[in-house]
Order: C-alpha cells, then structure tokens, then sequence
C-alpha cells in the first residue's frame, strides 16, 4: 500500500471528510486531496503533521497496512468506523488463552455426558 493511499484509509477509518483533514492540517481541500490521489510529493515535515493528526507517529504511518491485519467495524446508525491495526504478534497469547479455553470447554462437555448418561441410569433404575 502506498503513503497516499495509507492516509486515505487512515482518514476514512476516522470518519473524516476529505474537508476536516484539510482543516487539520491548514491546506486547501484541492491540496490535501492531491496528497490522498498521490499526485503531491509529500515532504517529510507534512507527513510527521499528518500522522500526528492521526495519533501516531511516522513510523507507524509507514507500517501502517504492511503485513498487518486490520479489524474494521462500522455502525451504521451513526456512520462510523473503527479501524484498528492488530500486529500479528499480539495474537499469540490470544492464541493460547483461546486453545486454553477450548479445552475447558472439551472438559466440561466430556462431564456433561458423563452427567447425562449417570442420570438415564438412575431414570432405568428408577422404572424397574
């Protein structure tokens, strides 16, 4: 994914017209929508402004959408987004707090038929 179409992403996941964001950074609209068709060469002291209105720093801008994967919801009530960038190394612990849990609940099933095949007894039991 190329810079400019990392900031129209960024942009659209925040919810922001292309007006807001020319506002933000103190251009026309004209201008910062050259920038998101990559039609301007972006100087580096406007891409630390850019990604310091999104909340990061130029580095993450860089990173942003490089072998990453994204969580995108919307609510379309009120015509948001929320895009958040999930590095693949946080899902290792998510990874086995999940395989813990599934074997808890291979557990509990396995007692359950337990449970279930105690009781039919007691219920033949209980008819003779």
């Amino acid at each position: 994914m190329k810079v400019h179409e990392k900031i129209r992403t960024l942009r659209k996941s925040k919810g922001w017209s292309q007006e807001e964001m020319a506002e933000k950074l103190n251009l026309s609209i004209n201008g910062y929508a050259n920038i998101e068709r990559g039609e301007t060469d972006v100087q580096v002291s406007r891409l630390e402004k850019i990604a310091e209105t999104f909340g990061m720093d130029l580095l993450e801008l860089f990173n942003f959408g490089e072998k990453n994967v994204f969580y995108l919801a919307a609510d379309n009530n009120q015509n948001s987004f929320n895009c958040k960038n999930l590095q693949s190394t946080d899902f290792s612990n998510e990874k086995n707090e999940l395989a813990h849990e599934l074997e808890k609940a291979h557990l509990r099933l396995q007692q359950q038929e337990k449970e279930i095949t105690y009781l039919k007894d007691i219920i033949n039991l209980m008819k003779k």
